[in-house]
């Protein structure tokens, strides 16, 4: 085998250069990784003031978690005084409103169905906060309703905000890791995310990324941008990329909260194709001032982003295309385009490749379970061991999202969320 790879033809040199291209662009993920493994968390210190900030929470019929997430704010270990919460009712046919009000939220009901989407949620929120009450908060929290926070979350958020951070990103928990396959999948990624994307860049003294939610929002960019700008399908990535390009630092801190994740494929492929089709507007919209700010600025937050947001999967399924062509060409000619040699090299490109991005994504998976046994809450401790296996393949599934994304329209459509559970019951590993 090694002898028909060495073999120097135009599709085992297209190979390698694939191979090195990707490695070139992407080891500094494996540097992130091994940081994020020996340093630990970061721990900044204790603030020396406690800040006034509002959650902002965008909810269409929530009425199921709404809810679990506006008391587990109102049960921090905060000064509540210094803490409001703003639900916007976007489009509710359901109890939702009546439910935040009742656990003791501010709610601004919405009934703008021309534009639709998180986005525009957040623009029409923001705008009346600014309005009804100017020069109140000093930073806004961004969740989804289906999410509820650790009890020192915002102390800990308070103490990375304090050191004069204008962003701050925190640790993306999953509240039903064991729900199903595709739950633990999704879990894991964000696990990862976590420990060694965000910790790492923030010990690295690089910036970090914003994910969905539970990130932290000074007023002073809000009100500087009177409201919310950014409207593609991923506006949390489209925001990270303009902090990236403008030279705003995203921090993090080790503050705890718990998402909701999809439990079937179907609604993870919606998810997905949504985010990936994000990732592409985005891509499009900024690639050229992401690669200004890396190589005029020098500004290596403009890299990581680049590289984030790039459709980097699309290079390993040319590669695939390439060789699984050629090979089928060259097997109907038999022989005559292709040598026996080089068909085989094609064949175990393509076995090999499958083969190392499995064994990628499985050892992802179980390192990332290591270090973050503590944060998995899971009554089902097998599935911990199942997810190992499944993983890779849930991670292969991007490989079609990613064509589809390229050539399908895709609108913004909510997710319904449905798993019911407080921060204790999180924690006691329900489901």
């Amino acid at each position: 085998m090694l002898a028909f790879l060495q073999t120097n033809t135009p599709i085992v040199i297209f190979n390698q250069i694939v191979v090195t291209l990707l490695t070139a662009c992407f080891l500094y993920q494996v540097v992130f990784f091994v940081i994020g493994a020996l340093r630990g968390e970061v721990a900044p210190p204790k603030a020396k003031k406690l800040h006034r900030y509002a959650f902002f929470i965008a909810a269409h019929n929530e009425e199921a978690v709404i809810a679990n997430l506006v008391r587990s704010i109102k049960d921090q270990d905060y000064p509540s005084e210094l803490i409001e919460v703003f639900v916007v009712a976007d489009a509710c046919t359901d109890n939702t409103a009546q439910l935040a009000r009742e656990a003791g939220a501010v709610v601004y009901e919405r009934n703008d169905l021309a534009r639709k989407g998180k986005s525009w949620v957040m623009d029409y929120g923001f705008d009346r906060i600014l309005n009804e009450y100017p020069d109140t908060f000093e930073g806004y929290f961004i969740f989804d309703a289906d999410n509820v926070i650790a009890r020192d979350y915002v102390s800990k958020m308070n103490d990375a905000f304090d050191q004069g951070f204008h962003v701050v990103t925190s640790y993306r928990n999953s509240k039903n890791f064991g729900s199903s396959w595709i739950s633990a999948a999704n879990a894991t990624w964000y696990l990862r995310e976590a420990r060694f994307l965000n910790n790492a860049r923030n010990i690295c003294k690089t910036s970090c990324a914003v994910s969905g939610s539970g990130y932290l929002i000074s007023a002073s960019v809000i009100e500087g941008m009177h409201g919310w700008q950014f409207h593609t399908l991923t506006e949390d990535i489209q925001f990270t990329t303009f902090c990236a390009i403008h030279g705003i630092r995203i921090g993090y801190a080790p503050a705890e909260f718990f998402d909701e994740q999809p439990v079937t494929f179907k609604a993870s492929w919606k998810q997905r194709m949504r985010w990936t089709k994000g990732f592409y507007q985005v891509f499009f919209t900024y690639g050229k001032h992401l690669v200004k700010s890396t190589f005029r600025y020098h500004r290596f937050a403009a890299y990581d982003m680049f590289m984030t947001i790039a459709p980097g999967m699309l290079l390993s399924l040319i590669s695939m295309l390439a060789n699984a062509t050629f090979l089928i060409v060259g097997g109907l000619s038999h022989g005559f385009l292709a040598t026996e040699v080089e068909m085989q090299a094609c064949a175990a490109s393509l076995i090999m490749t499958f083969a190392m991005m499995y064994q990628t994504f499985f050892i992802l998976a179980l390192l990332t379970t290591i270090f973050e046994y503590k944060h998995i809450h899971c009554a089902q401790k097998w599935r911990l061991v199942t997810n190992l296996f499944t993983f890779p393949i849930f991670m292969f599934s991007y490989i079609p999202i990613t064509v589809a994304a390229l050539f399908l329209k895709v609108d913004w459509v909510p997710t319904q969320h449905a798993v019911s559970v407080t921060l204790d019951e999180v924690m006691q590993g329900a489901k």
